[in-house]
């Protein structure tokens, strides 16, 4: 393949204006190794607030100054159970306090993920997800005199195939205590959105009870190809009402592109018969079904024109607002709800960390390390995705590519589909490599080129001839060849590019994505599309030799991996599912995604985030870089 090169002088003074909030790497904890950079994907705020059935006197509970979410009633109505995040940002505890915000006290704290807490109505339990042990979503029971733990959903009579997502949520208490409504994606297979052919999964979830010390666990609700969650029971603990999706649709409702088509209903079973009643019709995303009293159900409409709280009757006005996980008092007067906002977390904002030799901080996508101990990423989320430079305390940041003016469709940059993207730096630290068109799934209906840049921004060139989408490049140790990946219905594989040639070879030929070459090994690592529904984590020599599949197979997908300075691997996986219902999520790609590490043959894995939001693009700084 010859390349086509096009040579701009001055390109660093272009959108000179355009530079970003200044950033710096804070110095590391005393006792710490350093830093470790990542991006989430998540709200960066919430916010509890409380109204009347009406939506008059809306009042903040706690104040605005922690991320509380996920609210639930006392029976008595003179409290409530929290979710908050004010231990660390991506740490999920559990809290209780009176209605009027104060009495502060915590129920479950811990590096584990807990959420999704509620009381039992005779003030004795607390039900709750929790992450801890297996790192799977479980229902847990803690008894508030004793103290003492139970995981509901770890027996043998309960556990579905750890080879399946197996994931349990939303538990709520019956009116008498003595039983556990929640969902669960048991024993159903791992699925892409588009019937199965995308990276990204959808949720298929059932209906179960439980008593709370683990006996008499059944199934009441299923419906193949549907998702059916958050249940709640009727005042008489005969009904337990759901929202009901198609499992296609658990795709497009945390999208924003999609939420405005996905349609769900409201639905509720007889416990004891099966018998089941449709409670609404018609369009709208439906969800957080309620029972407000006997006869009237309260939910959540979620996005497009009606966004708010609705009743099922129409006699109670709805009440349009924005707004997220909405609770009704037990008197039915009041409800509780969050308030999220999305305005992306500033560069180096501390996040919990789960490793105590590190520090973790937020940084926008694909961060990269040049040998000479310089930064690198694409400002998707704080720009235009084009590519930044900087030392890694802040200073001589530099906009070295500008993706403005370069042929791409505006409305598709601005909305994060378009742009400069994956930077990699040449080893002698004089150029930058990046793909340059669209990318991730506009990558079917978009083509994009490997381009570079030097790396003072003084001159950048275009390497491939743009008739494929071309992306993700990276450079050999040597700096003499870059690998890259191709993607289209009749070329795709993983390509070396001889830069003295302007030549490629094929290195593979299935769809492959997102090679990284190591600095230290001899070897590509990047992912496979191992099956119709399942993407992976392999190595490969760069002559096509000694091809290794380093992750499970298992149809949870693994990827986005890259080499950390050690020689390991650090990767993104689904393998231990869903934490929360994926119908509940916003603006999400993969909410289940966590960060792992790996050796270099595979072994030794182990994961480094596990919070409720997605996770991903991990590159460690040691302190020996933070201090050049």
């Amino acid at each position: 393949m010859r390349r086509r090169t096009f040579l701009m002088a001055g390109a660093a003074t272009i959108g000179a204006t355009l530079l970003p909030t200044p950033f710096a790497v804070a110095s590391a904890g005393e006792h710490k190794k350093g830093v470790m950079l990542m991006n989430r994907i998540g709200p960066s705020a919430s916010t509890l607030y409380i109204s009347n059935l009406d939506g008059s006197n809306e009042r903040s509970l706690l104040g605005n100054t922690s991320y509380d979410y996920h609210a639930g009633f006392a029976a008595d109505g003179q409290s409530f159970v929290f979710t908050s995040e004010r231990t660390g940002d991506g740490n999920s505890c559990l809290y209780q306090a009176r209605i009027d915000g104060t009495g502060i006290q915590s129920l479950a704290v811990g590096s584990a993920v807990y959420d999704c807490g509620v009381l039992s109505p005779d003030g004795t339990r607390l039900a709750f997800v929790s992450t801890r042990g297996d790192h799977k979503a479980h229902i847990w029971v803690l008894d508030l005199r004793t103290k003492k733990l139970k995981n509901l959903t770890d027996s043998p009579e309960v556990a579905g195939d750890p080879a399946s997502p197996d994931g349990h949520f939303r538990p709520s208490w019956s009116p008498d205590s003595q039983w556990i409504a929640f969902s669960s994606d048991r024993n159903t297979a791992w699925s892409g959105h588009n019937d199965g052919r995308g990276w990204e999964h959808t949720q298929e979830l059932s209906i179960y009870v439980i008593r709370p010390d683990g006996t008499g666990f059944r199934q009441i609700a299923t419906k193949q190809g549907y998702c059916l969650g958050s249940p709640k029971w009727s005042p008489d603990g005969r009904r337990v009402v759901f929202y009901e999706i198609t499992r296609e649709n658990t795709w497009y409702a945390h999208r924003p592109e999609g939420i405005g088509t996905a349609e769900s209903q409201i639905v509720s079973v007889d416990v004891a018969t099966g018998e089941r009643i449709e409670h609404t019709s018609g369009p709208g995303l439906k969800v957080a079904p309620q029972f407000v009293s006997a006869t009237e159900i309260g939910y959540l409409v979620k996005g497009g024109p009606n966004e708010g709280l609705a009743y099922t009757s129409g006699t109670i006005a709805p009440v349009k607002r924005a707004l997220r996980s909405p609770v009704w008092s037990p008197d039915g007067t009041s409800v509780i709800y969050e308030k999220t906002s999305w305005t992306i977390r500033p560069l180096d904002t501390p996040l919990y960390s789960w490793d105590p030799d590190w520090d973790y901080r937020f940084c926008d996508v694909f961060p990269v390390l040049s040998r000479q101990g310089r930064l690198a990423y694409t400002d998707k989320q704080l720009g235009h995705s084009s590519i930044i430079t900087m030392k890694p305390d802040g200073s001589d940041q530099r906009l070295v590519f500008d993706s403005n003016g370069k042929g791409l469709d505006p409305s598709m940059v601005a909305r994060g589909l378009a742009g400069a993207f994956r930077p990699a730096w040449s080893p002698d630290g004089e150029w930058i490599a990046f793909g340059l068109g669209g990318w991730f799934f506009t990558r079917a209906t978009s083509t994009a080129a490997v381009a570079r840049v030097r790396s003072d921004g003084s001159a950048w060139e275009v390497l491939t001839d743009g008739t494929t989408n071309a992306g993700f490049p990276s450079y050999s140790p040597d700096g003499n060849e870059i690998v890259y990946r191709i993607w289209g219905t009749e070329n795709k594989g993983l390509r070396i590019l001889n830069l003295t040639t302007g030549e490629a070879r094929v290195l593979t030929d299935e769809y492959d994505n997102l090679p990284d070459w190591s600095p230290l090994h001899n070897l590509i690592v990047f992912t496979r599309k191992t099956s119709a529904t399942d993407f992976d984590v392999c190595t490969i020599r760069p002559d096509g030799s000694n091809l290794r599949i380093l992750t499970s197979g298992s149809g949870a997908n693994e990827g986005h991996a890259v080499w950390n300075h050690d020689g390991r691997i650090l990767y993104n996986s689904g393998v231990y599912g869903f934490r929360d219902e994926a119908a509940l999520y916003d603006n999400t790609f993969q909410p289940y995604g966590q960060i792992f590490i790996m050796n270099a043959d595979g072994s030794g894995k182990r994961l480094l985030t596990d919070s409720v939001w997605e996770d991903s693009m991990p590159i460690y700084l040691p302190k020996s870089v933070l201090s050049q």
